[in-house]
């Protein structure tokens, strides 16, 4: 236990100071608020206008994505160095988890975490030429119908 007391001393040190520091800073910080301060700090740039009201979640998905990729290769590195020493066991988990994450990335996918931008734009656009196209259809086979 000895050999861990300069590292729990380091813990609380830090924490204390940490804990210090923010009521400190809470303590004899000015508190002067304005239009100017509140405002959103853009490296100087006084903003021409207001930020869109939400983010799109398109841009977390793929970073969610991209993260899933960097686990996949941290997993798959291990069997990929010494596979030998990990035999069937370790080839069952890895395909395991490959087919587990597979199915996840097809889910995203289809789920068109991938359509943004113009494919997006572009892929609105078809549904709703064949929607109108479809509606269309559907009138026009009625009216046929019973005028016969």
């Amino acid at each position: 236990m000895g050999q861990y007391l300069p590292i729990v001393c380091l813990l609380v040190l830090a924490t204390i100071f940490g804990a210090l520091s923010f009521f400190a800073s809470r303590l004899l910080a000015p508190r002067r608020p304005s239009s100017a301060k509140e405002a959103p700090y853009e490296c100087g740039i006084v903003p021409s206008r207001e930020p869109p009201d939400r983010f799109p979640v398109t841009f977390y998905i793929v970073a969610m994505l991209f993260v899933m990729f960097d686990i996949e290769l941290i997993f798959i590195y291990p069997y990929a160095v010494d596979r030998e020493f990990l035999g069937t066991y370790g080839f069952v988990e890895m395909l395991a988890f490959s087919v587990i994450f597979f199915g996840a990335f097809v889910y995203v996918v289809s789920r068109g975490a991938l359509d943004w931008g113009p494919v997006l734009r572009e892929r609105r656009r078809r549904c709703s030429v064949r929607r109108t196209d479809v509606g269309h259809d559907h009138s026009s086979s009625r009216h046929r119908r019973s005028s016969r």
